[in-house]
């Protein structure tokens, strides 16, 4: 499964590899758009085989020697293994108990973010300077060892180098490439952690495999199609990135409870608590992080920013508190309206506490297990649902 997994990012690993004959400065950077979106939908695997492919087509044991260090043996070889356990670990979700498969869920998610920042930080600015060079000494040898006249020759700078300038910019447009993809490829690691059924989380883990092979041979077999595809996926990742931060800070908050035991030391507020919307809070995608607030006069309110760097918005909560329950669920627990669904998602943090948190809002409806039922209404959920529509303003 590890060799069928990783043999098509090894094929497209070679981002300096343009179409035969194509000598234009821009062949480089299509190979190299196609190259930054394949890693960035699986940055463990991208990068190891990416690394691999280095090491395979090395020289020698001085080319191996002289290669970065993520196409050191040291790294990629363990990156690959950790992915074939990845892929295992899916395939056998079915059979596994949600007690066992769901920390192994929290251990991949963690995983994700590190590889991400790391090809982020190391593997994409290698990539993108390469190709700098490359178009920058394409461009020297189309004009016999220097860089070729232009009009501004008159005013005498026809020779000038601008690759520093080049360099420039070429980077931080692949970092933004790559967060934008990264950001929308991680999301399906948090829905596999909320994800009820391991059936689901291998569909959702072929489904993005089978988008990085499709990507990766295509642009083996002619790097212009590649950049073609790899623009469809990164306009696809802008108009998902909404949905995908979300997601992605629901996965940050869940992790960081889940592995400092936050529970333990954790105790509810009387008042103004962080949670995640549900899919039932109108006006609010679900999975916003944001304050429930029980204003004097006795309304509860939820305020939230859209961005970061968003003015804070009011939601209403729907119903009255007597309404209001708390679900509790095996990894986190929820707050439930009658008649409305589930209107907050409680961060694991809020395990053990749930009682306190209701007496605090003087919630009418007291504690409820949320067992299978809940189960098939957080399917529903778990895709946006009705609620949870993607906003980017």
């Amino acid at each position: 499964m590890l060799a069928v997994i990783a043999a098509p990012c090894v094929f497209a690993a070679d981002a300096p590899a343009p179409v035969k004959g194509d000598r234009s400065p821009a062949a480089p950077l299509a190979t190299a758009v196609s190259t930054v979106t394949g890693i960035a939908i699986s940055p463990l695997l991208g990068t190891g085989a990416y690394g691999a492919y280095q090491w395979f087509t090395a020289k020698d044991e001085a080319a191996r020697a002289a290669l970065p260090w993520f196409a050191h043996l040291a790294f990629w070889l363990p990156a690959l293994l950790v992915v074939g356990a990845c892929a295992a670990k899916d395939t056998l979700g079915a059979t596994l108990s949600p007690g066992v498969k769901k920390p192994l869920d929290v251990l991949e998610l963690v995983e994700n973010k590190v590889s991400g920042l790391i090809a982020a930080g190391a593997v994409v600015p290698f990539t993108m300077d390469a190709v700098s060079k490359m178009i920058v000494g394409g461009r020297a040898a189309a004009a016999g060892g220097a860089l070729p006249a232009t009009g501004l020759a008159m005013i005498h700078v026809a020779n000038a180098d601008f690759s520093w300038l080049l360099y420039g910019l070429t980077i931080p447009f692949g970092i933004a490439i790559f967060a934008l993809v990264w950001m929308a490829s991680h999301a399906i690691n948090v829905l596999i952690l909320l994800s009820p059924w391991g059936a689901i989380d291998a569909v959702l883990k072929g489904a993005r495999t089978a988008l990085l092979g499709l990507l990766t041979l295509t642009a083996a077999v002619n790097p212009w199609a590649g950049a073609a595809l790899s623009i469809g996926v990164i306009v696809v990742a802008y108009f998902a990135a909404g949905w995908a931060f979300r997601l992605t800070v629901f996965g940050s908050v869940f992790c960081w409870d889940f592995f400092t035991g936050r529970s333990g030391r954790f105790v509810p507020r009387e008042n103004d608590n962080w949670v995640f919307s549900g899919g039932n809070l109108p006006g609010v995608p679900a999975r916003t992080y944001g304050r429930f607030v029980q204003r004097t006069a006795g309304g509860l309110e939820f305020f939230y920013r859209p961005w970061p760097w968003r003015p804070v918005r009011t939601a209403k909560v729907p119903g009255e508190k007597a309404a209001l329950a708390i679900g509790k669920g095996l990894f986190f627990s929820s707050v439930i309206a009658e008649g409305a669904g589930t209107v907050f998602l409680l961060p694991p943090r809020y395990r053990g506490h749930e009682e306190v948190l209701a007496r605090a809002y003087l919630m009418g409806g007291g504690l409820r297990p949320a067992g299978l039922h809940k189960a098939w209404s957080g399917l529903k959920e778990l895709f946006a649902g009705t609620g949870a529509k993607t906003q980017l303003v």
